[in-house]
């Protein structure tokens, strides 16, 4: 009887069974031909392979609907070749740990508290933020004002939405941005050479909150919940990155950079071949600014001084990390620096990225680096844009590995 080793994970563990071909789906029916015999990577591919159609592959691949999981779930074993990456976007620098990096972890507890204690406890605050956001690009905050357990809720309906049957998942996939709640894999997959081993569901609040009958009920209560936390917590945030860059404190919400949110909940499965693929290409983020909220798993790194650091993940912490806008209207003061998440033959792991840009009446003005920053020694670095137009760009390019913050330059 014909059949293929099926991976399946328990309790953390990783399993694999055979299974006879009257139980395969169609999807595995699909990739079967395309099953390696030997681990590649992109670069070894041979001559061998000329007929390979990428185009072709990845169009049978998105009319499933069913992303990267349905892909594990119909018992492939081996990476299909479109999500091979080139070996050297893969090199693993030397460890973090050998260098005794680590992105900085700043408690924001006390920051607005009215006395004596919390003037001197928020100028402590403001100076850690401005050191690490023009050395490091990341921080971690804790005592962050959003509940531990509203934090747990959102990660278990994140894998509760992907693990959900693939009929019912299926009714949200779409790769139209306009659509306000949609499930998709790999926004840049028709863009990009190699794709990412994650799928996700995105939430766009950029014109405000959104209708109880716009979510899918599994998230609908926790996702708002978690929101509004996020809201006020991006409020804060940009009273203290005023401060940090040595501006009033209300001068970000003045020019309206920092209004509005789009939020992305990844889901990364276990993945049989890690060494070939990535969970998130080496990118930064276009937004101004992201809080990021990942479970225990791990995997996230940052580039800093040429290697790459993990930022291991402490339960009731919340990852920020500037964005390309926000280097762009600092004229480099603060630095988007570029990150990725590794895959792993553990998981699934779970998380929730919460991007914060301009108003949506905003959309398409013109921002450049702030004149407080600017000056006839150093004069303006970036040419003007809004955010539609370096969007657009974004994702016009896909995850390639390149930033595209140095188009914007003069």
């Amino acid at each position: 009887m014909f059949g293929i080793l099926c991976h399946s994970l328990f309790n953390g563990h990783q399993s694999f069974k055979f299974v006879s071909s009257n139980n395969l789906t169609t999807l595995t029916s699909n990739y079967l031909p395309i099953i390696k015999k030997k681990k590649k990577t992109m670069s070894s591919f041979d001559d061998d392979d000329v007929q390979y159609d990428r185009a072709k592959e990845i169009k049978k691949f998105d009319d499933t609907k069913l992303g990267v999981k349905g892909l594990l779930d119909s018992g492939v074993m081996k990476v299909p070749r479109f999500l091979i990456h080139l070996e050297e976007t893969l090199q693993n620098p030397s460890s973090s740990s050998s260098l005794c990096l680590n992105v900085p972890v700043i408690d924001l507890k006390g920051y607005d508290d009215d006395n004596d204690d919390g003037i001197i406890r928020r100028s402590n605050i403001v100076s850690e933020i401005k050191e690490a956001s023009s050395k490091w690009g990341f921080f971690q905050m804790v005592n962050h004002g959003v509940p531990i357990s509203v934090m747990d809720e959102l990660l278990n309906v994140i894998r509760e939405f992907h693990e959900q049957p693939s009929e019912v998942k299926k009714e949200w996939y779409s790769r139209d941005h306009k659509v306000k709640v949609r499930f998709y894999c790999n926004g840049d997959l028709f863009v990009s050479k190699a794709a990412n081993w994650r799928d996700t569901i995105a939430f766009d609040f950029q014109d405000g909150p959104l209708k109880p009958q716009d979510y899918p009920l599994i998230c609908r209560n926790v996702v708002s919940k978690y929101m509004e936390h996020v809201s006020k917590l991006r409020e804060n945030l940009s009273e203290l990155l005023s401060e940090a860059l040595g501006l009033r404190r209300d001068y970000l919400s003045s020019i309206e950079c920092m209004k509005s949110e789009t939020m992305v909940c990844h889901y990364y499965p276990p993945c049989p071949e890690p060494e070939l693929t990535i969970g998130t290409s080496k990118h930064s983020d276009p937004s101004s600014l992201t809080i990021l909220l990942q479970d225990f798993i791990g995997g996230l790194q940052v580039l800093h001084q040429d290697q790459w650091v993990d930022i291991t993940p402490i339960h009731g912490a919340l990852v920020a990390n500037i964005g390309d806008f926000m280097q762009l209207i600092t004229n480099d003061k603060f630095k988007s620096v570029e990150h990725r998440v590794l895959a792993r033959r553990i998981g699934p792991r779970a998380s929730a990225a919460c991007h914060i840009y301009p108003s949506a009446t905003h959309r398409n003005k013109q921002y450049g680096p702030i004149e407080a920053f600017t000056s006839n020694q150093s004069p303006s670095k970036y040419k003007k844009t809004s955010s539609n137009e370096y969007l657009g760009y974004y994702r016009s390019k896909g995850l390639d590995g390149n930033k595209a913050l140095p188009y914007f330059r003069v």
